[in-house]
């Protein structure tokens, strides 16, 4: 009996510990991996995120990009770090979508913790303006008078582009020839220069383009239409249902992370997501952003790992 008081109290001192290390932490700076090029939707949001938590956490926080594998390369590094100060700005592409197409070095499940939800954004199809097709029918109708002969470019195999460009096809009944690419950013370029003829990328990739006339929006892959683009029909409205997809993000980090500092970085990003400048940046980029507490993500992050899985497997989709 006399062990409990002794029990009691080393667990009460360890508690104390790990709250004051959390208020400590950080002790340098942070790192926020990005697992696609500069110019894609994963960088706009971390970027928008370290500028106001850099100040919130009184340490400078530094994206850096790890571009490569579906997103999957800085997922790795992240859940292979033990310096404490390293996180991923987490996309749906490499933590609900790559684990049932690509056989990863890492545990997504084990070996890294969601932290924060961050927010949502839609796919959208967009086209190169030589192309002679201004609504999602006549491309169709294009797509089925030279099968095979269209391109379409994603950020990588495996990626919400690449899932959705695979709804489209299935519902349109047409054939078209999957390039990827290392990151949104090479892919729009090619798409602008024609190299490529469409892509069913996220809005924050391809919105700048949109509204500079450098490429034409025909639809977008959501049940609603998004505010920046009030002219451009969904896809169900646009004759195609079943074709809906978003690419949503949230940070992670390393499973062996303490509880005190997950709730930490919580709490900071979450009141830098509030900040009335963050709301508009994000918002101009055709962003949903939807507050969720931590046990909220970690349940979403496992129903969403499941819902691909079961549209993988139903729609047979495999890495080209």
């Amino acid at each position: 009996m006399k062990l409990f008081p002794a029990l009691l109290v080393a667990t009460c001192t360890l508690t104390s510990q790990t709250q004051a290390f959390a208020q400590e932490w950080p002790t340098k700076p942070i790192k926020i991996l990005v697992g696609s090029a500069p110019g894609g939707g994963t960088d706009a949001m971390a970027r928008a995120v370290a500028d106001r938590l850099g100040p919130l956490l009184k340490q400078p926080v530094v994206v850096e990009n790890r571009p490569g594998a579906s997103n999957t390369l800085a997922a790795d590094a992240t859940a292979k770090a033990t310096d404490g100060h390293t996180m991923v700005m987490g996309v749906s592409t490499a933590h609900a979508i790559a684990p049932y197409l690509l056989k990863l070095p890492y545990d997504s499940n084990k070996d890294l913790v969601p932290v924060v939800f961050v927010g949502a954004v839609p796919n959208v199809l967009v086209v190169n303006n030589a192309l002679p097709a201004d609504s999602v029918q006549s491309l169709i109708k294009l797509a089925k008078a030279q099968p095979g002969q269209l391109n379409y470019a994603t950020s990588g195999a495996g990626s919400t582009q690449h899932i959705a460009a695979e709804l489209f096809k299935d519902q349109a009944g047409v054939f078209i020839t999957h390039i990827p690419y290392r990151g949104s950013g090479p892919a729009l370029i090619d798409l602008v220069g024609g190299s490529v003829q469409m892509s069913f990328d996220t809005l924050p990739s391809v919105i700048g383009q949109i509204k500079n006339g450098r490429i034409k929006a025909l639809a977008v892959a959501s049940s609603k239409r998004n505010p920046q683009l009030p002219n451009v029909p969904t896809m169900a409205e646009a004759g195609l249902k079943g074709v809906e997809m978003s690419a949503w993000y949230g940070i992670y980090m390393p499973s062996s992370t303490p509880k005190a500092v997950q709730e930490r970085v919580h709490a900071e990003v979450t009141k830098a997501l509030a900040m009335p400048e963050t709301q508009t940046r994000l918002g101009a980029i055709g962003a949903d952003l939807t507050p969720m507490t931590q046990a909220q993500f970690a349940a979403f992050h496992l129903a969403e790992n499941k819902r691909y899985a079961d549209l993988i497997a139903k729609k047979n989709i495999k890495q080209d």
